[in-house]
Order: C-alpha cells, then structure tokens, then sequence
C-alpha cells in the first residue's frame, strides 16, 4: 500500500510542476526542510539544506513573477515543457527516495508533468476566455500550485 500513495503523491506532485515548473523543487525541499520528507542518509539528502532552499525559493518566487508577464512563452513549447517533465521527475524522485521507491515516483513525476501541463494549459486558457483577461486565472494557478504542492509535500509525512 505504502508504494501506492508514494506513486500518486510523486503524481501529484508531478501535476505541480506541470502548472508552475520551479514549484514542485521548491516545495520538495521545503518539505524536506521541515521533515515532512525523510531524506535523511539518503541520496536526496542535500535537497533539505538551507541553501537548496533558499536557492528554490528565489527561483518558485522569480517564476511567479515572470509567469504574470505577457511575453511568457507557453508552457506547452520545447523548453517550457521539458522543463516541467524534469522538475516533475526530480520532485517525484525526491518523494520516493524516503520510501525506497525512486525510480517508479520518477515516472508518475513525468507523467504527472504531462498531465498538469495540458490541464494548467486548458484552464488558464478557459479562465482567459471567460474573464477576457489571463491574470485572474493565472494567479489562481499561482494559488492552486503553490498551496497544492506545500499540501502535497506535508501528505508525505502521513505515510
């Protein structure tokens, strides 16, 4: 049971990184900051010291800035989308790590990715079309992934 729910929180977080690509590192390592994720004499160990922290923080905080801007390129082209398949993978990898299931969370990262970059994709474009303006439904994906991934990461330390 216990590999079940560490492959659909790597999902989940998967799906994180699918909406916003810096978010799901970041909120990894804050959760393995506060001990929510195990890491400890394992090799994702570095993830949890507090310049890898600091160090993801600025870039999920530069992220939610730039991704506000009308120049943003869309999450679907080359670099945008590989992007998010690594940051999903790496976040995923992080959660199986404290259960000894690395590999497999790395593969429901990727596809999580996948699965949160087509869905953030369609509701943005949704929310554009209904308010006639992107930001309202940008800041709510800003909302939705950040508080989504913190949510994500602390469900680690309830398993």
């Amino acid at each position: 049971m216990t590999q079940v729910l560490v492959i659909v929180l790597a999902l989940l977080i998967g799906v994180i990184a699918g909406l916003r690509g810096l978010t799901a590192p970041a909120v990894v390592s804050w959760g393995a900051f506060l001990g929510w994720i195990d890491v400890d004499g394992k090799w994702s160990e570095w993830v949890a010291h507090p310049i890898t922290v600091t160090v993801l923080t600025i870039f999920l905080l530069v992220e939610l800035v730039t991704d506000q801007l009308p120049k943003t390129p869309s999450r679907k082209t080359t670099p945008q989308f590989l992007t998010r398949l690594i940051t999903g993978a790496f976040a995923g990898a992080v959660i199986g790590s404290a259960f000894f299931h690395t590999f497999t969370a790395t593969g429901a990262g990727i596809v999580g990715a996948v699965l949160g970059t087509m869905a953030g994709a369609a509701a943005r474009r949704f929310a554009a079309a209904r308010s006639g303006q992107d930001r309202p439904g940008a800041t709510l994906e800003d909302v939705v992934a950040v508080g989504g991934g913190f949510l994500t990461a602390f469900l680690v330390s309830l398993i």
